[in-house]
């Protein structure tokens, strides 16, 4: 078949459209993300369909794929809509934006991310970010603008992304060294039954963002062949944040994510109540979009993430 001459093809907003509606698989997401109707979205892309003749989505119930040809589009209209902006950005002397931004769940925003972009900006000032935290939004992922996202217990990789391990979801109780001091020890399992064990309520747990099965005190306890004795709380919440703010304020013991409590261990501020940790089997992966690597900010955060977790490790 001959190339179509470019005076007959279709309009290149309806191209824009497709790329964000096959990015989300879901004409709603992408009428969300576009800021305009569902309707709109369906419309240009039912015309986009006529204009080049050939289905570009399997309509299924309640669930779009793209099809053969629609792949294939995805992947030049990718590229393409990248040159253009690259183009332009040359034009306008503009090297490209100097920020990055990432979505991440609100726990691990706050206590693992934000520390290594403050290590990160020590060397680069220049580059700015944007974060995206949230327990409750797994849609954050897939906006246009976000360049990284840290998933946890989810390795999904679309089309145009890389995906990285991090590492495992390890928990184990932790408290401040005054209150192990007061408290302690706690030799074994049933002695922690003694004292004020703060909850991560399961509401966390069924957070949109997360979704996954509990890992808290009953899972702690079966896994030391003992039992949580279930004494009400001081504080029982679905957030990681109001939980660390209480065992640093020496109101009971956590179970302390490693990732989340490492530098706080390592500063003296947090201390292992017991030797023992539990994990889920788990994992905490890095997803880049392919695109947003060719930015040297993007592509030197990642790094600089990598190396850390190597560090560690």
């Amino acid at each position: 078949m001959p190339p179509i001459k470019r005076r007959y093809l279709p309009s290149l907003g309806s191209f824009a459209t497709f790329e964000v509606a096959a990015k989300h698989l879901s004409f709603t997401l992408a009428a969300k993300e576009l800021n305009v109707t569902q309707g709109a979205v369906s419309q240009q892309i039912r015309l986009l369909e006529r204009a080049l003749d050939t289905a570009l989505f399997l309509r299924k119930r309640n669930t779009l794929e793209l099809t053969a040809e629609g792949v294939t589009l995805f992947h030049a209209v990718t590229a393409g809509l990248d040159t253009i902006s690259t183009a332009v950005s040359v034009l306008a002397g503009d090297e490209g934006p100097q920020s990055v931004t990432v979505s991440a769940t609100d726990g691990m925003a706050l206590f693992w991310l934000q520390p290594l972009i403050d290590e990160f900006r020590e060397t680069h000032p220049e580059i700015g970010f944007v974060v995206f935290a949230s327990d409750a939004d797994d849609t954050l992922r897939n906006y246009a603008d976000v360049d990284i996202a840290f998933l946890c217990g989810n390795e999904r990789c679309e089309i145009g992304e890389e995906l990285h391990f991090l590492f495992q979801e390890i928990a184990q109780p932790v408290c401040t060294p005054d209150f192990l001091a007061r408290h302690g020890p706690f030799p074994d399992a049933d002695s922690l039954n003694r004292v004020s064990l703060l909850h991560l309520h399961d509401r966390h747990w069924s957070a949109d963002a997360i979704g996954w099965q509990p890992l808290g005190w009953p899972e702690w306890f079966r896994a030391q062949g003992a039992e949580w004795a279930k004494v009400p709380p001081v504080l029982s919440t679905n957030k990681v944040s109001l939980l660390m703010e209480a065992t640093l304020a020496h109101r009971g013991v956590m179970l302390g994510w490693h990732h989340m409590v490492r530098r706080m261990i390592d500063g003296g501020r947090l201390t292992f109540a017991h030797p023992a940790p539990i994990t889920a089997g788990r994992g905490n992966f890095l997803n880049c979009k392919q695109k947003a690597m060719k930015r040297p900010g993007v592509a030197a955060f990642v790094q600089h993430v990598l190396s850390s977790v190597r560090d560690d490790g």
